[in-house]
């Protein structure tokens, strides 16, 4: 499962977990949201080790440009550019507008939210 720990994986997927539709984040974002500074690489390792039964939003998740970070000519690139615009997120010249589409947690929806009970979230206890 990579160098992290499962407790930090967990934190990661109950994050990714509740972006919601119609919405995407960075890695670096995602990363923050879960309490890692800097932690984008370890955000896209977390979706690497996903178990699939999780059936996490995976596509929502961009890059800092708004920019799908698999390659181009990967199955995966179109089936999230697919996924991404039947939520009615455009790309427009190959990214989504962060500006309009980026997920911004409330203050309320961070305390009182998914994120704030992970230990209750789609993982299991943090304690395992």
């Amino acid at each position: 499962m990579g160098t992290a720990s499962k407790q930090e994986y967990r934190r990661i997927w109950n994050t990714i977990a509740a972006i919601p539709r119609g919405k995407v984040a960075s890695y670096g974002q995602i990363g923050e949201l879960a309490g890692y500074a800097r932690g984008a690489r370890l955000v896209a390792r977390a979706l690497r080790y996903a178990p699939d039964e999780l059936q996490l939003p995976w596509h929502r998740v961009l890059n800092a440009q708004g920019k799908i970070a698999i390659p181009d000519n990967s199955p995966s690139h179109g089936e999230q550019a697919r996924r991404l615009a039947s939520e009615d997120i455009p790309f427009i010249g190959g990214r989504v507008d962060m500006s309009r589409h980026r997920w911004q947690p409330d203050l309320d929806e961070l305390m009182w939210g998914p994120l704030a009970f992970e230990s209750d979230g789609l993982t299991g206890s943090a304690d395992e």
